[in-house]
């Protein structure tokens, strides 16, 4: 499941990120979102969503998102 399809509110783990580009897995790794990590999102819109990373709020947008698979 990715994050997009996640409930707000609940706190999942970062079981992979699923994206070729190397720039979005470094940004990502910068946030501190890498497997294993736990992730909780906070609000939700169509195409985005607000979550909390390592006590930091980051809103992302679909693309990153979509890269989060979580368990």
């Amino acid at each position: 499941m990715t994050l997009l399809e996640a409930e707000t509110g609940k706190t999942y783990k970062v079981k992979e990120i699923a994206t070729d580009d190397e720039d979005m897995n470094a940004f990502l790794f910068r946030l501190g979102c890498y497997e294993g990590e736990p992730i909780t999102v906070v609000s939700k819109k169509k195409n985005s969503c607000i979550a909390v990373i390592k006590d930091g709020r980051y809103n992302l947008d679909k693309m990153l998102s979509d890269a989060i698979v979580i368990e």
